[in-house]
């Protein structure tokens, strides 16, 4: 039985060196690869969508080899993905382990969704302010516009 269940399991192979983003809801999976950019990468990445979690159900990872992620996209994964974790690794162990954090002050990652806001019209570095977290709600510090998670659009 062990023998079968093994053969059953998808296997996604171990990075040496680099960053794995785990526990990502699978439906945004593809926006979080969006945001590291692969089309300027050259090292592996290995994508999984719909995988088996006991906590989530189904959801996503992302295996970048020899990629530390910025500050900055850990900041916009945790505005998509606030339950999400980063792991740092180095020689196939996990060095450094991040739950991601959603800013309390969110700066130039957010457009507003308000087509009247100053952001919108001129060289304005955005800002917003998290309102709550669940559910999810930030507000423009211009022109005060509340955004959900879906009204969201990063930059």
């Amino acid at each position: 039985m062990a023998k079968y269940q093994a053969k059953r399991e998808i296997k996604i192979p171990a990075i040496k060196d680099g960053t794995v983003i785990d526990h990502i809801p699978s439906r945004i999976t593809f926006k979080i690869m969006r945001l590291i950019d692969p089309q300027e990468y050259n090292h592996t990445i290995n994508l999984a969508l719909n995988l088996n979690s006991k906590k989530m159900g189904k959801k996503g990872i992302i295996k970048l080899s020899s990629r530390k992620l910025t500050q900055d996209e850990v900041n916009k994964i945790s505005i998509l993905a606030p339950n999400a974790t980063v792991s740092i690794i180095r020689d196939y162990a996990v060095k450094k382990k991040i739950e991601v954090k959603i800013p309390r002050l969110i700066e130039k990652i957010v457009r507003c969704s308000n087509p009247n806001c100053i952001t919108n019209a001129e060289d304005v570095r955005t800002r917003f302010s998290l309102v709550s977290k669940e559910p999810f709600s930030i507000r423009c510090n211009y022109c005060e516009r509340a955004m959900s998670r879906d009204d969201i659009k990063l930059n």
